[in-house]
C-alpha cells in the first residue's frame, strides 16, 4: 500500500451527455486520468524519480507493509568508538535481529544505506596465499553501500525493506510529521511484544528504535533459543548482491566437484603475557587445530585424498596451508583474481563471495561447531569467556 495521494475535488458538471452509459464511461475515464496524473505529480513530492526508486525494489510495490521500523543509520556502533565497528558476522547478527523484529511487527524495515567497515577488515591483501606482497594495501574507506553487499529484492521477498537514502523513505518521514501523534515515536527499552500489542505503538506509521550503546539492536538477546529464531544464519549470505552471486557461480563452475574449509585464525589466535610473563589466549587449542598438520589429521575422515579443497582463511602467511597439498588439490580466492579483482572493493564483498562458494561445496568444514550437524576443526567454543589460558600446541594435556 503506497502512502495516500493528494487529490483535488472536482466540481460536478451541470450538464452532461444524454446517455447515462456514455456519461458513466466519461467519468471513469476522467477519474483514471486524474489518478494517473496525481500518482506522477503528487503534492507530497512522489515524482517519477520516486517511481524509479521503487523499481530498484519492485517487491515493495505489492508486498511492503504500510508501517515502518527504523533503527538508525549504523549497523553496529560499539560503545563510544563508532569508527571501530565490529566485523561482518557480528553486524549481520544484529541485522537479522532487526529484520526478525520487522517480521514480528509486520512492518517494512528501513535498511541503513551504508555498512560500517572496520579498517582491519578492509585490506585487499586478503586475496590469500598469493606471493605478491604488494597486495597488502590498506584502503581508507570505512564504509560501503548496503546494496553493494545485499540484494534488496531478494531480502524483500521475505521481509520488505527500503533504504534510508531512498526518496520513498523521505516521503515516509514527511508523512510521519504531518500525522502528528499518529506519525512517529522514538522508543527506548520497549519490548517488541509491547510494540505489537500496545495500540499507542502499533498504530504508528513509523517506530524509531533507540539503539543500545554497545550494539545496534536490543532484541534477539538469546540467540541460543532456536525456537525464537525466525531467520537462519544462511539468510543474509544467500541474499548477496547479484554481482557477488554471479562471481561465486563463475568460481564454482571452474572448481567443479569440490570441498571447502573455513579456517579462522588472525585475531582469534592472539596471545598476551600474564604478570608472570606466561603467554595466554582465549582459545587454547585454536592455533594448534588450524595448523596444516592438525587439519590433515582432523579432516581425513571427511575428505578423501585427491579432492579439490577450497580454503577460505584470514591467515596471511604465504604458503601457510601448502602442506595440505600432499593429500588435496588446493584452491584459494587468489586463484580466481581475474574474476574477483575487478569487482571486489573490500573484504566484506570478498568474504560474501567465499561464503557462497563454501555453501556450494560437497563437504564444508567450519572452524567452530555452530550447529549439531556441523563438521568443524576445533573443539574450542566459538563464544569465548574472559578466561585466558595457556595455549596448547601438542596432543598432550590441556593448558591451565
Amino acid at each position: 500500500m503506497l502512502p495516500p495521494m493528494a487529490f483535488k475535488k472536482t466540481p460536478k458538471s451541470k450538464s452532461g451527455p444524454s446517455s447515462p452509459i456514455i456519461f458513466l464511461a466519461i467519468c471513469i475515464a476522467a477519474i483514471a486520468l486524474v489518478f494517473l496524473f496525481s500518482s506522477l505529480n503528487s503534492t507530497n513530492g512522489f515524482s517519477s524519480s520516486s517511481l524509479k526508486t521503487l523499481e530498484t525494489v519492485p517487491n515493495l510495490i505489492n508486498h511492503r507493509h504500510d508501517k515502518y521500523l527504523y533503527w538508525g543509520n549504523r549497523i553496529d556502533c560499539p560503545g563510544k568508538h563508532c569508527h571501530s565497528c565490529e566485523g561482518l558476522g557480528h553486524q549481520e547478527s544484529s541485522l537479522r535481529c532487526a529484520l526478525e523484529e520487522a517480521i514480528f511487527l509486520k512492518r517494512t524495515f528501513v535498511m541503513p544505506s551504508r555498512m560500517c567497515i572496520n579498517p582491519i577488515h578492509n585490506t585487499k591483501g586478503i586475496f590469500h596465499h598469493s606471493d605478491n606482497a604488494s597486495s597488502e594495501e590498506i584502503w581508507d574507506a570505512n564504509s560501503c553501500s548496503m546494496d553493494s553487499l545485499y540484494d534488496m529484492d531478494l531480502i524483500s521477498d521475505t521481509v520488505p525493506v527500503i533504504l534510508d537514502n531512498s526518496k520513498l523513505w523521505y516521503q515516509v518521514l514527511t508523512t510521519s510529521m504531518k500525522l502528528g501523534d499518529r506519525g512517529v515515536s522514538h522508543v527506548e527499552q520497549v519490548s517488541r511484544v509491547d510494540l505489537k500489542v500496545n495500540s499507542s505503538f502499533s498504530n504508528l506509521l513509523l517506530i524509531n528504535r533507540t539503539a543500545s550503546p554497545l550494539s545496534w539492536f536490543m532484541e534477539c538477546k538469546n540467540r541460543n533459543n532456536r525456537s525464537a529464531i525466525i531467520l537462519p544464519y544462511s539468510f543474509l549470505p544467500s541474499r548477496a548482491a547479484k554481482k557477488l552471486r554471479n562471481a561465486a557461480e563463475k568460481v564454482k563452475a571452474i572448481l567443479g566437484d569440490y570441498d571447502a574449509i573455513h579456517v579462522r585464525r588472525g585475531d582469534k589466535i592472539k596471545t598476551r603475557r600474564d604478570r608472570n610473563g606466561v603467554e595466554r589466549t582465549l582459545s587454547p587449542h585454536l592455533d594448534r587445530d588450524t595448523r596444516p598438520e592438525f587439519i590433515l589429521r582432523r579432516i581425513k575422515k571427511w575428505v578423501p585424498p585427491g579432492r579439490t579443497l577450497y580454503i577460505a582463511s584470514n591467515e596471511r602467511t604465504p604458503g601457510f596451508f601448502s602442506p595440505l597439498s600432499v593429500r588435496y588439490k588446493l584452491a584459494y580466492s587468489s586463484n580466481y583474481s581475474r574474476i574477483l579483482e575487478p569487482l571486489i572493493e573490500n573484504n566484506y564483498q570478498l568474504f560474501m563471495i567465499e561464503r557462497l562458494i563454501m555453501m556450494g561445496a560437497k563437504t564444508f568444514i567450519r572452524t567452530w561447531k555452530e550447529d549439531d550437524t556441523d563438521l568443524y576443526l576445533t573443539d574450542d567454543p566459538k563464544k569465548t569467556t574472559k578466561n585466558w589460558q595457556i595455549p596448547v600446541y601438542t596432543m598432550d594435556e590441556e593448558g591451565s
